[in-house]
């Protein structure tokens, strides 16, 4: 499937981008970009989006890893499953795997790589990793349950490419219910003609 180019090069830049603000930038740096409103701002995030955990400590961070890995697969094999599908529905699924692979990597490996993180967590081990976090666009923040919740959560380049596929998802959503009713009305279409050709094989030749 070549659409999965496309999802290799997000996991390339993804994770070329973390590595690089690992490295170089401490844990609470922030870079300014465009003024204040578009910033580098390393952060780490033990949990899924929005920092929702599946539990606290070692357990649950080891939880959150394998159903990030399952989820993952689930899309390939999807993916694979609509591989006739309209190209912008399959673009928009590699974006959506390239991004959830990105953040698998973080969340699998990073933990050998980089060190334990989240609270409760107590050893660098496979599955125990934490995601990079560092795309900041500072644009606003709002009150809900009794704290203060920026408008849009500091991200990364997978977490932007998942945006992006969703949104493509349902953009392409009419053709991709085109493409399925016309995959389910093929056999009905063929049937049809076979029962056709049959009768007229069957038909007596016409009088001399």
């Amino acid at each position: 499937m070549r659409v999965l180019w496309l999802t290799l090069a997000i996991v390339l830049v993804d994770q070329i981008t973390k590595v690089i603000v690992a490295t170089q930038m401490y844990l609470g740096q922030s870079i300014p970009v465009i003024g204040d409103v578009l910033k580098w701002t390393f952060t780490e995030n033990p949990g899924m989006a929005f920092g929702v955990r599946l539990g606290n400590g070692d357990l649950g961070k080891m939880a959150l890893s394998i159903f990030s890995v399952i989820a993952t697969g689930a899309i390939f094999a999807y993916l694979r499953h609509v591989r006739e599908a309209p190209a912008g529905y399959r673009l928009s699924l590699a974006l959506i795997l390239g991004g959830a692979l990105g953040n698998v990597i973080d969340r699998v490996f990073y933990g050998t790589i980089f060190g334990e993180c989240g609270p409760g967590v107590q050893s660098a081990r496979l599955l125990h990793g934490c995601v990079v976090d560092f795309f900041h666009l500072d644009i606003g923040r709002f009150e809900a349950f009794g704290r203060s919740i920026q408008v849009f959560p500091i991200g990364n380049i997978a977490d932007l490419a998942i945006i992006a596929g969703v949104v493509g998802v349902l953009l392409s959503q009419k053709a991709f219910q085109r493409y399925i009713h016309e995959r389910e009305m093929a056999p009905s279409i063929a049937t049809a003609s076979q029962t056709a050709e049959a009768h007229e094989d069957s038909a007596p030749p016409p009088a001399a």
